[in-house]
């Protein structure tokens, strides 16, 4: 959104001087954004940190793995959250830690693009309607 909002006349400006679209993203459009980029990357990491904790308390945060949902579990970003800061930098449990990261950014990653297919393909159909 905070991209979008930017007017189309400093990007037209900026393209009817000659700047390629390129230098008119990184030159005026980025510039004109920073605040929304700003306040969406300061709303995400509090909704991050929000999340992982009430999530954290929700599944009774046990490390010990059991078939029985109602005992308890330990989520991917609670083992994180709470493990990461009494890991010693450099071990394998340290770098576990990193890989589960990653590999919880990626499945967020595949899910959210996977809606957002879902979503476009549905606003598509009824444009057409």
């Amino acid at each position: 959104d905070a991209l979008s909002s930017v007017p189309d006349h400093l990007r037209s400006g900026s393209l009817g001087t000659g700047a390629t679209p390129w230098q008119t993203t990184v030159r005026v459009v980025i510039p004109a954004a920073t605040s929304g980029l700003f306040s969406a990357v300061m709303i995400g990491l509090g909704r991050a940190v929000g999340e992982t904790m009430i999530v954290l308390m929700a599944a009774g945060n046990t490390a010990i793995m059991d078939w029985n949902i109602f005992s308890g579990f330990q989520t991917l970003s609670a083992a994180i959250a709470t493990e990461l800061p009494e890991a010693a930098r450099g071990t394998a449990h340290y770098r576990v830690l990193f890989l589960a990261a990653v590999l919880l950014f990626i499945m967020t990653f595949i899910v959210n693009t996977i809606a957002e297919v879902v979503r476009q393909r549905f606003r598509r159909r009824a444009h057409e309607l």
